[in-house]
């Protein structure tokens, strides 16, 4: 089928256009599927329960990294020790609180750093 008879379909059975850059071979997929489910009916009610409890949980899973509050975090940078705690609401360096620990890291170097992994809270993956 052309692409833009998948697009029109894609369109029909969801009532939305496709989001930009998505491929082909995906757009085929959706629209298989979404057919198939309009036939024969979609996923067991039990596995959208269980889907919808994964979304949820994700839905307010912090983004960063999970610290307590009280703990300290020490990192050295060109000679100088830097302190952050971790404190409700965010985290403390140098008397001032910041949201995110990216924040942070940018502060002290002057450049734009994973924060968690400035920290070593994270891999170099």
């Amino acid at each position: 089928m052309p692409r833009s008879s998948l697009v029109d379909q894609y369109q029909k059975l969801l009532s939305a256009p496709p989001p930009k850059g998505m491929s082909t071979p995906l757009l085929c997929r959706i629209v298989a599927y979404e057919v198939q489910s309009a036939l024969y009916g979609g996923l067991p009610l039990r596995t959208r329960n269980k889907l919808q409890a994964i979304a949820s949980d994700l839905a307010v899973a912090p983004a960063g990294p999970s610290l307590r509050s009280g703990s300290r975090l020490v990192r050295d940078w060109n000679g100088i020790t830097h302190i952050v705690d971790v404190v409700k609401g965010g985290y403390r360096y140098r008397g001032r609180v910041y949201r995110s620990l990216s924040a942070i890291a940018r502060e002290i170097t002057g450049a734009r750093w994973s924060g968690p992994r400035f920290f070593g809270l994270k891999g170099a993956s």
